[in-house]
This record gives structure tokens, sequence and C-alpha cells, in this order.
């Protein structure tokens, strides 16, 4: 663990030298960035488990209306993260800074959750919350990838994954002891929720690292992410993103779909995450290790075929029970650890170190408006044909999108090896 110092050269923070016994070895600031999203996510996840039935049951919101609030803020987020990633990558390498007041922004909403009680309010509280989330993403993932020698970056994305999955679970579950012990008690979530997101904040100023760079090159003071377009090997990660995006469905769609194939009760339908979660958190690092050795861009694609395969199962077994519930958990879980943290250390591979952030927000943000038009796509064919019709399109869908992705991401094997160890 570190103590933040801007003094100290960047390559102390950076992985520590390979030697016996140490090839394993996680950078701190790696752990130390997992800590900080754990704890993070414990606070959000906190929130986002009784948020709908706060604003449905207490403050009188209609479910669409929340749903359509809480698609035009994820939008927002999508983009803010390039201007975090641009921002992060100005002076040097600026990214705890930009991440300190993401985090920040989104630790000062918990406690306006208590004042908020009207519906324009809660939406300006969670507009800041996201536009929190949108500027520390860029700049997080950045200082994992600086801090952690090419080789070993699927294993790092991975553990820091697999930390930050950890928090997600434990958040509704300690949301939900909360309103066991005090029914109806959402303010007593958001105050513990409060004090949980200034500990995330706290450990981040104290135990990361202040410079991300290795190195401070003559010329960084603006970076620009037009010229970023410019890098093959950047170009073609990018639109293989965002077009797999546009075949993603949401996780709240394909949980949907599940519960109606199961015909389960609405009381039992936030248990369904929580099963993807504890796949994604037992393989994310195992399947990070596995990526830094078959290949990074190979396990990517890999992972939207798991994907293809559950959207296949929720098709043709729509009455196989409890077994399609544990495969298509599975096969979403397996999806989540191949691609989330594998496309963030496949893109860093793409992008000098002082472009880092932007050509990590940029890929990040292909991706996200991809799935953000996938669920526009989704909704219409399932209110026009139904949701066996809208699966099936995006089951099509898909399939091209593998095939397209596999033969842009596959160029000859001397590029694809400097690529990733760029």
């Amino acid at each position: 663990m570190y103590l933040a110092d801007s003094r100290r050269p960047a390559a102390s923070a950076a992985a520590p030298a390979l030697g016996p016994g140490r090839a394993a070895r996680i950078a701190p600031t790696v752990l130390a960035l997992g800590t900080v999203s754990l704890i993070t996510d414990v606070s959000s996840e906190m929130v986002t488990a009784v948020l709908p039935l706060y604003l449905v049951t207490a403050l009188g919101v209609t479910p669409l209306g929340f749903g359509l609030l809480d698609g035009v803020l994820n939008g927002a987020s999508a983009a803010l993260r390039l201007l975090g990633g641009l921002l992060g990558d100005r002076g040097g390498g600026r990214h705890k800074a930009v991440a300190t007041a993401g985090y920040g922004l989104s630790a000062l909403c918990r406690p306006a959750l208590l004042l908020a009680r009207t519906t324009p309010l809660i939406g300006l509280v969670l507009a800041v919350d996201r536009v929190g989330k949108g500027l520390r993403t860029a700049p997080r993932d950045a200082m994992i990838s600086l801090a952690t020698p090419p080789e070993r970056r699927g294993r790092a994305f991975g553990v820091h994954r697999a930390m930050d999955t950890a928090g997600a679970l434990t958040g509704p579950l300690l949301a939900f002891l909360i309103l066991r012990a005090a029914p109806g008690g959402f303010h007593a979530v958001f105050t513990v929720s409060s004090y949980v997101a200034a500990l995330g904040v706290l450990v981040l100023v104290l135990l990361v690292p202040g410079r991300s760079l290795r190195s401070t090159p003559a010329r960084t003071a603006r970076p620009r992410s037009r010229g970023l377009l410019r890098r093959p090997a950047l170009r073609r990660i990018t639109a293989c993103a965002s077009l797999l995006g546009l075949a993603t469905v949401s996780d709240s769609f394909l949980y949907l779909l599940l519960q109606r194939r199961l015909e389960l009760p609405a009381a039992w339908f936030p248990l369904l995450p929580l099963g993807t979660a504890a796949v994604y958190l037992l393989l994310a690092v195992p399947v990070g290790t596995l990526a830094d050795r078959i290949g990074r861009r190979r396990l990517f694609v890999l992972g939207h075929a798991a994907l293809l395969a559950a959207y296949a199962l929720l098709l043709v077994r729509p009455g196989a029970g409890a077994p399609l519930a544990a495969a298509v958990l599975a096969l979403h879980g397996i999806f989540y650890a191949a691609t989330d943290g594998i496309l963030a250390a496949t893109a860093a591979g793409a992008v000098p170190e002082a472009q880092r952030g932007a050509g990590l927000a940029l890929v990040g943000t292909g991706q996200a408006a991809g799935r953000f038009a996938c669920s526009l796509a989704v909704g219409a064919l399932w209110s026009r044909w139904g949701d066996t019709t809208a699966l099936a399109v995006m089951a099509v869908a898909l399939t091209a999108a593998v095939a397209i992705a596999t033969r842009l991401l596959g160029p000859h094997p001397e590029h694809r090896r400097r690529e990733e160890t760029s």
C-alpha cells in the first residue's frame, strides 16, 4: 500500500520488477484502487438496490418515469467518460486528481438523498452521481494499466474487477439487512451509504500514488481524442466494442426475460443479478490470467460467444426451470469476466501512456453508446413483436458482430503481439 506522494517517481508505483516468486504479484496501486472500488460499490449498490422501490412507493414516481430517468442519466455518464480521460491525461498524468473528483462527487450525493424529497431534486442528485461516475472511470483504469507490466494487465484488471464485484454483492445484502431491521428505513440505508462512500474517498486520497505516468513526455499538456483514432489498433478495438455493444442486451432486459421464462415471483427478481455477480467474482482473476496467456482480443470475443449461448438457451429452452436459470446466469457471469476488464487491458496496449486515459475512455464510450442503442432497439422490438422476437433478432445480430469482430481483431500475429505489449 502507498501513501499518496506526488513527488515519488511513478516508476516505483508501477508493478514491481520480476524475479523468483514475484511474477504473479499485483501492484499495490491496483490493490488500492480495487479497495476503493469495493468500498464505493458497497455504497452505490446499497442505494441502487432500494432506489426504485423508494421512488415508486415513497415518492410516487411511476416505473416508466424511473426507467426513462435512469436511461438518460446512464447515457450522460457514458458521454462524460471521454472528458474524464482527457482531463486525466493533461499535465503529464492527473489521473488521481480527476478520479478523486469523480469519487468525491458521487460521495456527496449519498447525504444529498436524505434532503431531496421531490422527483426533480432526486433527478438532480442522480445526475451529479452519474457525472462523478463518468469522470472517474477512465482515469482509474488508466492508473491500473500504467501500474502494471503489459504482460500482466489482464490479471490486474481481473483482480480489480473481482474486488469491485465483491462490493456489488455486499451492497444489496447490507441494504436488505438494514431494511429488515428497520422496515421502510430508506434514510437509514442512505445514511450508512454516505459513511461508506466517504471511506472510499479517504482510501483513494491516502493510498493511491499521485503520479500516473512512468515518464512525462515533453508535450502532453493537450491530449486530443481525434488523433487517437488515427491509430489502427485502437480504431479496430473501438469499432469492435461499439459493434458488439449494439447486440448486447442490457442486464435488466436479460433478467426480465429469464424471470418471464421461469415465471419467477417478483420478490425473487432482485436475486438474479447476484447469480451473475457471484460467477463474475469467481472467474474475474483466472480469466484475466488466461487472457494474458492466450490473447486478450481472442478472449474478449469468446466472452460474447458465451452471451450468445445464453441467448440461445432462453430461446430454445424456455421451460427448463432452475437449470435454465443457473446456466444463463453462469454464462452471463462468464461474459462479464471475459469482457469487462479484458477490454480495458486490450485497449491499454494500443494507446501511448500520455493518452492512456483518453484512449480507454474512447473505447468505453463507444461500447456504452452501442449498448444504449441496443436497449432502445430491444425495447421497440419487444413492444411491437414480443420478447422472443426481440431476443431472436439480437441473437442474429450478435452472431454477425462476433464474426466481424473475430476478423477485425485478428491481425497478423506479429502485429497483435506488438499491440498487446506496447
